[in-house]
């Protein structure tokens, strides 16, 4: 059966992403279009190029999580250095190596630019904090005077994992202008876009299926916030979930399968294989229990 999917952000997470999509496939389920934010745009990328779920957990078995950390060289002593890269380039990493590293799987499928998938076959979020707008690519990339077909699916979604602080972001110059737009990670402005698919004023072509990492709105608890440290996190949090949150009514609940997560950080890069198996076997579980009462 052809379906549309939508995968939300969730960092290191993700990996639970890749157990849901397996079990899908093992039931009959295609993916046609897909839609995906931070660590979702990765496996919905994958997806969209043709990988398996069994394909991107052979993927995923012989990655080493912590090759994506690039650091910048420094002579300088190493929590100074840390600091100056946040201040001066906005990000612990680089993040070229996760996007070489999803530029050549892709690749290996034959996906370059966004011109080798379907069209609207995928759909990826990240947000434009020069002009505080949230961007889909590539549905608003002409907006930037860019050509949404020459674009790099690998571009996209690094440009959508550039968690702030940690990765640094992605700066374009487009439209000939004097300055760059810097754009971060899509969770920043929407984590889950199943928006996208499952709008009350557009029919459906066929079912949605939404993937959420680290459960329904039951698993929330208030936030804790007795300094700046604590603010601040809060905050993020806030953004990141608040649009979302008000867009998922009790009509689109019955399509989502959540996926609870605890014990694993977003920025956990230090896996370990037995925390892998865990992220991978809860997304099967909950995928599994979520297909015993979904109608459709």
């Amino acid at each position: 059966m052809m379906i549309d999917g939508v995968f939300s952000g969730g960092g290191i997470k993700g990996f639970a992403l890749v157990g849901a999509v397996q079990v899908l496939e093992q039931k009959g389920f295609t993916f046609c279009r897909t839609a995906g934010t931070s660590a979702g745009s990765i496996i919905a990328s994958f997806t969209s190029a043709g990988y398996s779920g069994n394909e991107m957990i052979d993927i995923l078995d012989e990655m080493d999580t912590t090759d994506l950390l690039d650091n910048r060289r420094s002579y300088l002593p190493i929590p100074f250095a840390k600091w100056l890269m946040i201040y001066w380039k906005l990000g612990l990493y680089k993040g070229d190596a996760l996007e070489k590293w999803i530029g050549e799987k892709l690749a290996a499928k034959g996906v370059y630019t966004f011109s080798d998938l379907p069209y609207q076959a995928l759909r990826i979020i990240v947000s434009d904090i020069t002009n505080g707008r949230l961007v889909v690519i590539p549905d608003d990339l002409p907006k930037y005077g860019i050509d949404p077909g020459s674009f790099p699916v690998a571009k996209a979604v690094r440009m959508s994992c550039s968690i702030p602080y940690f990765f640094e972001p992605v700066k374009l110059s487009v439209n000939k202008d004097s300055r760059a737009h810097v754009f971060v990670d899509g969770g920043v402005l929407s984590n889950f876009p199943m928006w996208l698919f499952d709008s009350e004023h557009v029919k459906k072509v066929r079912p949605v299926l939404g993937l959420k990492l680290s459960g329904g709105e039951e698993c929330k608890k208030p936030h804790e916030i007795d300094n700046a440290i604590e603010m601040f996190n809060a905050l993020f949090k806030t953004m990141k979930d608040a649009h979302d949150s008000r867009y998922i009514s009790r009509k689109h609940v019955k399509n989502i399968i959540f996926i609870p997560m605890k014990g694993v950080s977003a920025t956990e890069f230090e896996l370990t294989e037995k925390n892998k198996a865990v992220l991978i076997n809860e997304g099967r579980k909950s995928t599994e229990k979520f297909l015993r009462r979904w109608t459709y």
